[in-house]
């Protein structure tokens, strides 16, 4: 059955929020998703709406793709839920200005430490995705805003004691020399 077009109109299809009532099945069908190449155009970053509940937009959870800028996927990850509303969704994004790392902070799409904002970083060199809280010793960040200098030194806010998160402290690291010291991935 189709719907008429005001239904999709009326649709919330932004927003990253869970909603009153559930939203027309086949709605949203053009959300586009955040693109962000890198400073040397080689490779592009896609930040890609999950769709996965009618009962929340469809930006509420998140699928991270890289791929060259030939249009070859070189990797992704998904960061949805079964049900739609227990996953993340990206908040901010951005590449290093040498164009080595992708780096992005995640917001919870509920039912998980919403106090917490998990932090990932795309290796370009090595292909893969590594949490920024592993190279900060297992460390929360306990904020989405970040910030890179050239050519890959990033800083974002953790806590200074464990459970105190009124009292944030700034955490500076060299993203090439993390990834060199963290454990290869498992396969």
């Amino acid at each position: 059955m189709l719907l008429p077009p005001a239904a999709f109109a009326a649709a919330p299809c932004s927003g990253h929020q869970l909603l009153p009532k559930p939203r027309a099945q086949g709605s949203c069908q053009n959300v586009k998703p955040g693109t962000f190449a890198s400073p040397d155009k080689k490779t592009i970053a896609s930040v890609l709406p999950v769709d996965v509940s009618l009962n929340a937009t469809p930006d509420m959870e998140s699928r991270v793709v890289i791929r060259s800028s030939a249009g070859a996927t070189l990797t992704s990850k998904d960061y949805s839920s079964p049900g739609g509303a227990n996953g993340y969704y990206v908040l901010n994004a951005k590449w290093s200005p040498d164009s080595q790392f992708f780096v992005y902070s995640m917001m919870s799409s509920g039912g998980h430490s919403p106090w917490s904002f998990p932090i990932w970083v795309y290796s370009v060199k090595k292909n893969q995705f590594a949490s920024f809280s592993d190279m900060i010793n297992g460390s929360p960040t306990v904020s989405g805003q970040f910030s890179i200098s050239a050519p890959h030194s990033m800083t974002a806010s953790t806590w200074k004691q464990p459970g105190d998160l009124d009292d944030k402290v700034p955490v500076n690291v060299d993203l090439e020399t993390a990834f060199d010291k963290l454990p290869p991935p498992s396969k």
